[in-house]
């Protein structure tokens, strides 16, 4: 009986961390706050959410919670940061005249257990300006890189996927 509870407790909590991130992305999709729109904002939240939420667990989705939501806000300013960072980089490698790339493919080792972490860990790298994910084994990505530094796992996973699985790591514990 009290696991019932928990797990209902548990589905509406899930329930209204997803209406509010439906309504977030309504209001940032419409920059308006005429209550004619907040109105169709609530209903359309309200009706995606009756239906994503039954889908949210089997996805591997971790539950939220508000640190888990900060953890999120950091990763996203990680991940930001590192495409900027990265943008430029190839964007040196392209303009230098004698144009350093040393391309390779390296293996790269993940603690992430959740294949939903993977998922986002190996997107999260593609979409660093650079590198590429090429394929997923387990607890190792094949990644393509413009610039091999190291083609030790060790030394590959820190300079690649180490800052992303940080966090990721504390959003899917």
């Amino acid at each position: 009986m009290a696991k019932s509870s928990v797990k209902n407790e548990s589905s509406v909590k899930n329930f209204l961390y997803l209406f509010i991130f439906m309504m977030l992305i309504w209001l940032a999709l419409t920059s308006s706050l005429h209550w004619q729109e907040l109105i169709v904002g609530c209903v359309v939240s309200i009706v995606i959410t009756f239906f994503l939420n039954s889908n949210y667990q089997p996805l591997g989705l971790p539950s939220l919670n508000l640190i888990k939501i900060f953890y999120i806000f950091i990763y996203l300013i990680v991940l930001f940061i590192e495409i900027v960072k990265a943008n430029f980089d190839v964007a040196y490698r392209v303009l230098h005249p004698k144009m350093p790339i040393k391309p390779g493919v390296v293996i790269i080792k993940t603690s992430l257990r959740q294949d939903i972490a993977k998922l986002i860990l190996a997107n999260s790298i593609t979409l660093t300006p650079g590198t590429f994910t090429l394929d997923i084994k387990k607890d190792k990505l094949l990644i393509h890189w413009i610039y091999v530094r190291s083609e030790n796992i060790e030394d590959s996973t820190k300079l690649i996927g180490a800052r992303f699985e940080k966090y990721l790591g504390k959003i899917f514990s």
